[in-house]
């Protein structure tokens, strides 16, 4: 694919924006695409372009070399960077920051999984709107076999995915599930053969990329407000975008389209 090509900080990490989707790729295949922390730095330089660049519409995070998401964080790294509390804090900070900046981009994040999506891959994973995965996938948060904690961020969005019962077998065992397991616990929202992995995601994020901006954003932010935790729960945030839908040059497009029985033609104002 080509595309307009972002430059980070490592190549472990590839940004593009094409067609008004940014791709976001973790890429270390040989490592089975464990995160490390030059790698979270980069997510955070890519998402916050992503988010800048009114061009993208929206984002699609993948793993390179079809056998992963990504496998968690980076073990290589826990003796130098994580060999303490004070130690994992600092590493922390950075992990989470890239997710946060995921968290914010403020247009449709979907995660197309295929292969392992472990522990910090997953935690990852369930940050994006929609998670598309092969049959070929495996899902698993093995922290009760490392020793670790897994984050309250990502226990929240755990929970709120499959419901307190499913997370505490996920976390107490440490066992993998499957992709037929995932979809039925809700862990993802779809799953397709290996083959027409990217093209179902593509031919998604078209259809997003189409429909109004304003709109998805409205949405997208209610949503995350109302599955969220409520103490962050902010309507007059949401009803100022609101109203700025039925204000925008978009919802009169929207309106002129349909009477004149055309595709309208979303400028996101």
């Amino acid at each position: 694919m080509d595309g307009i090509v972002i430059q980070l900080e490592t190549p472990k990490i590839l940004a593009r924006v094409e067609d008004g989707i940014g791709w976001l790729t973790f890429n270390q295949p040989e490592k089975r695409n464990a995160i490390s922390l030059d790698m979270w730095q980069a997510v955070a330089t890519a998402a916050e372009r992503f988010t800048n660049d009114a061009a993208v519409r929206v984002v699609v995070m993948h793993g390179a070399g079809g056998k992963a998401f990504a496998s968690g964080a980076d073990i290589s790294q826990f003796e130098k960077m994580r060999d303490s509390a004070e130690a994992e804090a600092t590493y922390s900070a950075t992990s989470s920051n890239a997710r946060k900046r995921l968290e914010a981009l403020g247009k449709p994040l979907i995660a197309m999984i295929q292969g392992f999506c472990i522990g910090g891959g997953c935690a990852t994973a369930m940050v994006a709107d929609l998670r598309i995965a092969s049959e070929d996938s495996r899902f698993g948060i093995p922290a009760a076999r490392l020793g670790v904690a897994y984050a309250y961020e990502s226990l929240r969005r755990l929970v709120s995915l499959v419901g307190p019962a499913v997370a505490k077998d996920i976390m107490f065992t440490g066992r993998q599930l499957d992709a037929q397991e995932a979809l039925a616990c809700g862990l993802i929202n779809k799953v397709v053969l290996a083959a027409d992995l990217e093209a179902t995601v593509s031919a998604m994020a078209q259809t997003m990329v189409r429909n109004a901006p304003l709109s998805i954003r409205a949405s997208k932010e209610a949503i995350d407000q109302i599955a969220g935790d409520p103490a962050k729960v902010d309507r007059e945030k949401f009803e100022a975008m609101y109203r700025a839908c039925f204000d925008s040059a978009d919802y009169a497009e929207g309106r002129a389209s349909f009477m004149a029985k055309r595709p309208p033609v979303f400028n996101g104002r």
